[in-house]
């Protein structure tokens, strides 16, 4: 596609008008890109800009994309060509509720997308099925369905009655313009997807469902102090040398299980000696550091690894009954910190795991935020530069979390009520000293709040 881009539509649209802009659209699977003819290494730099698809539908639908890849695939695509992303693309197709338009919606803006196309003029035309209306919706919820299909006063006095997805996107961008410029710049854990790669197919979009915001890049982001790779970065050949230079700088290095795999016989060993095994446990109970054994929401299949007692150490263990398995791995290498983090067969039984694993896994991947999650998975944070951030959570319940912020913080505004949240002291271990803030939230189903930290 890269000569049929320059052959058949740069060509010829360049030689009618040499001032003429030609943007790409890309679709949402980009994990596939490469065995579809998109090339993410050649095509951004041809083209005069890029433009997303962020649509993600129904997550159990045929294409499987979890909600956070609205927000992830534009950051993405922005580091593919910075200032070079026009926005976004959804459409409504596939919708299990309402409430899941509205979030494909939002979740671009969270982006920061400077703009959103409405794909297309006959479906936001559309009437709005009573049928979308979630069962939850009774509960204060950040898309209002009701709100949205009440009457609207004219200006000469008659009465509207909308009924379109129109209307639905036009309260969703009303509501988003209240706090939008209030938010900087979008900051995440760093993570490297070299283009044209695969493996682990979308996991960054699982780690950010459990709250972990993620910045995804297609070069290794030396500049970062911690770094997160997936199976897709064994398609750097150059790798293992890269993972010994950053932490030979004292920087700390968060593998997967399906990379340590990958890299097997490829130098990782000469960094710590651990072995995927290509056996498989069965596993509900688990222990984080030294605190109590905690169940997991359901049984899930792990990967059993191996490694060599005294080189490196488990964080996080799953237990087989008498036997136990690493979940989060730590390895000391020259100054620096290599962790591996073993993922289930089932990615979404990460979705499972208890809370207090992934505090442990959240707090090791966002130390170096001003701000991170405590709580259940699928409630995902979105951070920025300037002491903003949202909490939204995916679930069909209400759920309570906690927000820990450093620096200070002694209160947190909420920008959209103007609601004051009061820190509390963070709590202590023998075993642990931390400092900072906690701040206790409550997030309705489907919905998100946005703070401002104060100090």
């Amino acid at each position: 596609m890269e000569e049929a881009a320059r052959s058949l539509i740069l060509a010829p649209a360049k030689a009618v008008n040499p001032r003429m802009k030609v943007v790409i659209k890309y679709p949402n699977w980009y994990e596939h890109f490469q065995g579809l003819g998109f090339s993410l290494e050649k095509e951004p730099a041809l083209f005069d800009g890029l433009y997303t698809g962020t649509e993600t539908r129904d997550p159990s639908g045929n294409q499987h994309l979890q909600p956070y890849l609205g927000y992830l695939i534009f950051r993405y695509f922005e580091n593919l060509k910075p200032g070079g992303n026009g926005g976004g693309w959804v459409d409504t197709g596939g919708l299990p509720t309402m409430d899941r338009y509205a979030e494909q919606l939002w979740l671009t803006l969270f982006a920061k997308a400077p703009e959103i196309t409405l794909f297309d003029i006959r479906q936001i035309t559309r009437p709005v099925p009573s049928n979308l209306r979630a069962a939850w919706q009774d509960g204060q919820t950040s898309f209002d369905f009701d709100a949205m299909k009440a009457p609207i006063r004219l200006a000469d006095g008659a009465t509207y009655q909308p009924n379109m997805f129109a209307r639905a996107a036009g309260v969703t961008f009303e509501q988003v313009d209240r706090f939008l410029g209030k938010l900087g710049e979008p900051v995440g854990v760093k993570s490297y997807k070299p283009c044209h790669s695969t493996g682990e197919d979308f996991l960054h979009n699982y780690v950010g469902m459990c709250g972990v915001p993620m910045d995804l890049a297609p070069e290794f982001p030396t500049d970062a102090n911690m770094v997160f790779l997936a199976e897709t970065a064994r398609f750097d050949p150059d790798l293992v040398g890269k993972i010994k230079a950053h932490l030979m700088q004292g920087k700390q290095v968060m593998i997967t299980s399906g990379l340590l795999g990958a890299l097997q016989g490829k130098g990782i060993e000469s960094i710590v000696e651990m072995q995927v095994t290509g056996r498989k446990a069965i596993v509900k109970d688990f222990r984080a550091g030294w605190g109590p054994t905690v169940e997991a929401g359901s049984e899930m299949v792990i990967p059993q690894i191996q490694y060599l007692t005294n080189d490196s150490w488990e964080e996080v263990s799953a237990l087989d009954e008498t036997n136990g398995w690493p979940i989060l791995h730590s390895a000391s290498y020259g100054g620096g910190t290599l962790y591996v983090l073993t993922i289930p067969e089932s990615f979404t039984d990460l979705y499972h795991l208890p809370v207090a694993v992934l505090d442990r896994i959240r707090d090791t991947l966002c130390r170096d935020l001003s701000v991170r999650l405590h709580g259940p998975a699928e409630v995902s944070l979105f951070a920025y530069d300037n002491d903003t951030f949202i909490v939204e959570s995916f679930r069909d319940e209400p759920v309570d979390v906690q927000v820990w912020a450093k620096n200070q913080t002694t209160a947190l505004t909420d920008i959209i009520s103007g609601q004051a949240v009061p820190a509390r002291p963070l709590p202590q271990s023998p075993w642990q000293r931390v400092s900072g803030s906690m701040f206790e939230i409550t997030l309705p189903p489907h919905s998100y709040r946005v703070f401002q930290a104060q100090r």
